[in-house]
């Protein structure tokens, strides 16, 4: 249903007034130094502005005596950024461009739905596709009997396995659950955050161990996406969202997997981390089963309503910290994300119950222009020996 409501917007922006004209335009040029040019025709508008993870505010494009609006950002550090345009008060995507991301705040108006543009690294991001081996990515559908809101009940997750996948390999291999955000679905770190390319990358690289990556579909309730994103001022329903994630994710993911994945046993096997939404359900439910998770990460967590230090009733003194025996607590978040108060209220709660925290923080606002650089910094923290 959401995916329809997402397309339905889509189709809505591009009939809006002032249509774009049938021949294409060059909307998106990356320029030798990394700049990009953003480009926009609309000979009727009064004011156009370009919205993008590249900058922190809308900025202002220049109109031409042609029509065509332009703006020219300062040179950018090699990411793929997602971007929109408002014109006269309307946004909407990039009608000559056909590669988007959804998990996107360049265009909050529509479930997050941009424009995607690769500024290019050489030699390659982790995050580009390159001459080294794959793995495999998995979309696997089933019945569930906890998450409400689906239709027929199909709740899903994505598995990525690393190359040379075995699966009579002896031991089994380290398992990483990735959690998506608030708005996407379970292939989000793979569309938008290219989650199985920085694991090839890291890999072949020998940065990381060969480990299996389990990216489920977030919600206890889908109904909660489908709403503005003032529902996080509700705490109730906050907390009802986490508590069917929670059960389904106990009850009905993990078990799958294991079953039908050789996944090694023990939790020093075993890692949680997820961003924003996901952020806040792996940081609840690793530190909550710390006996199946020697390994939590979150990255931008939406830390908001019920604090976390009462989210974690196990974890309220210094000897239960230490009981814990965590290998990692990652928590990560960007310097310009309004969610960087709360995430730095939280690690003052771990320290001052002795969980040992690494505190991360980075440029950058609630995108994956952060995310796609966490996973690559934490992604080679995990499963190593003491």
């Amino acid at each position: 249903m959401r995916r329809l409501l997402i397309l339905l917007a889509l189709a809505a922006s591009l009939c809006a007034p002032a249509q774009q004209p049938a021949i294409p335009i060059q909307s998106h040029q990356v320029n030798a130094d990394g700049s990009i040019t953003f480009r926009y025709m609309a000979p009727g508008a009064t004011k156009v502005l370009v919205n993008s993870d590249a900058f922190l505010t809308p900025q202002t494009m220049t109109k031409g005596a042609d029509g065509l609006w332009t703006f020219t950002t300062d040179p950018m550090p090699p990411q793929y950024y997602s971007y929109s345009f408002t014109e006269d008060g309307i946004t909407k995507v990039d009608p000559f461009n056909p590669i988007t991301v959804q998990n996107s705040d360049a265009l909050p108006a529509i479930y997050y739905l941009g424009s995607k543009v690769l500024v290019p690294a050489t030699p390659p991001s982790p995050w580009d596709p390159t001459d080294v081996p794959h793995g495999n990515v998995d979309h696997h559908f089933y019945t569930t009997h906890v998450v409400k809101g689906l239709v027929h009940d199909q709740s899903g997750y994505v598995v990525y396995t690393p190359p040379g996948y075995d699966a009579k390999h002896k031991g089994g291999y380290p398992v990483l659950y990735l959690l998506h955000g608030w708005s996407d679905v379970e292939t989000g770190w793979t569309n938008d955050g290219h989650a199985n390319f920085i694991l090839d990358s890291l890999i072949a690289a020998g940065k990381a161990v060969p480990m299996i990556v389990v990216m489920p579909l977030g919600y206890g309730d889908e109904d909660f996406a489908r709403h503005p994103i003032s529902i996080w001022g509700n705490k109730a329903l906050v907390d009802a969202n986490l508590a069917g994630f929670t059960q389904a994710f106990e009850t009905e993911v993990m078990p799958a997997v294991e079953h039908e994945y050789n996944i090694a046993k023990g939790r020093e096997n075993h890692a949680i981390a997820g961003l924003s939404m996901g952020g806040l359900e792996a940081l609840t439910i690793g530190l909550n089963h710390s006996d199946q998770f020697a390994w939590v990460a979150g990255m931008s967590s939406a830390i908001v309503g019920t604090p976390l230090s009462a989210r974690l009733p196990g974890l309220a003194t210094p000897e239960a910290a230490k009981k814990a025996d965590l290998r990692l607590l990652w928590v990560a978040c960007g310097v310009s994300d309004g969610l960087i108060k709360s995430n730095r209220e939280f690690v003052a709660w771990a320290k001052g119950v002795g969980l040992p925290v690494t505190a991360v923080e980075t440029p950058g606002r609630h995108t994956f222009v952060v995310w796609r650089d966490n996973l690559v910094h934490l992604a080679p923290l995990l499963f190593q020996p003491k």
